[in-house]
């Protein structure tokens, strides 16, 4: 199996920061703006450099987001950032009418998702965004999983024409994927292969799922492991392909079992070909105060609960 090395951990928002750097440098269509958030979304160096291309709303989200469908008629892309609590659940009317339903190109940049946004609490760990963004007629939902597949994304969805929606967090993660990676929009990265189980991740869960292939492969137990960074358009080719050969999946997200990423999975699965499911994500629950280690081992959100789910569906295969 192959082996992945941590380069160096680093937090996926500020990847975010470095790839708005970079546009900032090499498309003058690209703007930003901010809910009174600058210094956690680490778009500083944009501001410095582009201060004529960053509009500061303060802390009125829904405002936000309707300045950022207007600014797109002009012909300028977008970038809102804020929480993600604060860029979805917050705000989603303005972006299901002026946004979605319009079909306009901003990008929905949102940090400190998901339960290791940590000692905040359940009031601002939303666990439900990427099912109320993907509902979303035309929406593209991203979640990467590590500082440079992040700072790729950023850069890449500026060509993408249509909204976004990009989630990342506040916590040091591993940095594994290579610097310099080309990101395709809705197309897998097959990480390891595998013989006995998929493993299907997305965002911080990518190193715990391949932190799992190593322990569970020692134990005789062949996992292949794929990075879903595109939740929406989902590569159902690449999923389908590898569960056929294995027979069985996991599916592994920091976020609510029902909407997110197990679901689509699931749908796919029904629909073209029904095989054992195991989730790991949180169940139908909020979060709670404490350091992201805590939270993620008590709401099983790490390699052991990933590998006690790979043994536990392996026996229900055919």
């Amino acid at each position: 199996m192959k082996k992945y090395t941590n380069q160096g951990s680093k937090d996926t928002r500020s990847g975010f920061g470095a790839g708005m750097t970079e546009l900032g440098r090499t498309n003058p269509k690209v703007v930003a703006l901010c809910a009174d958030l600058v210094g956690s979304l680490k778009i500083d160096t944009f501001i410095k450099e582009n201060p004529e291309r960053f509009f500061q709303v303060g802390i009125a989200e829904a405002n936000m987001m309707g300045i950022a469908a207007g600014l797109t008629i002009g012909g300028y892309i977008p970038y809102t950032t804020t929480f993600a609590n604060f860029s979805t659940g917050r705000v989603y009317d303005q972006i299901r009418q002026s946004i979605a339903y319009s079909d306009k190109n901003v990008k929905i940049c949102a940090s400190h998702a998901g339960l290791t946004l940590g000692e905040d609490g359940a009031t601002h760990q939303i666990l439900e965004d990427l099912g109320l963004m993907k509902m979303l007629p035309g929406m593209t939902v991203i979640n990467p999983c590590d500082f440079n597949q992040t700072k790729a994304a950023t850069i890449a969805i500026a060509e993408h024409e249509g909204p976004v929606y990009l989630r990342f967090g506040r916590p040091v993660v591993p940095n594994f994927t290579p610097e310099d990676q080309e990101f395709t929009i809705g197309k897998a990265v097959h990480l390891t292969e595998g013989s006995d189980v998929t493993i299907v991740a997305t965002g911080h869960l990518v190193w715990q799922a391949l932190l799992a292939a190593e322990n569970l492969e020692k134990e005789g137990i062949s996992a292949e492991v794929i990075n879903i960074h595109t939740i929406k358009p989902l590569d159902t080719e690449a999923i389908l392909k590898s569960v056929k050969k294995t027979g069985c999946v996991v599916t592994a997200e920091e976020h609510n079992y029902l909407g997110g990423l197990g679901e689509s999975v699931a749908r796919t699965l029904t629909t073209e070909y029904p095989a054992p499911q195991a989730f790991v994500a949180t169940k139908d629950t909020f979060g709670e105060s404490g350091t992201p280690e805590q939270l993620m081992e008590k709401y099983g959100l790490n390699n052991k609960a990933i590998e006690q789910a790979v043994k536990e569906v392996i026996k229900k295969k055919a």
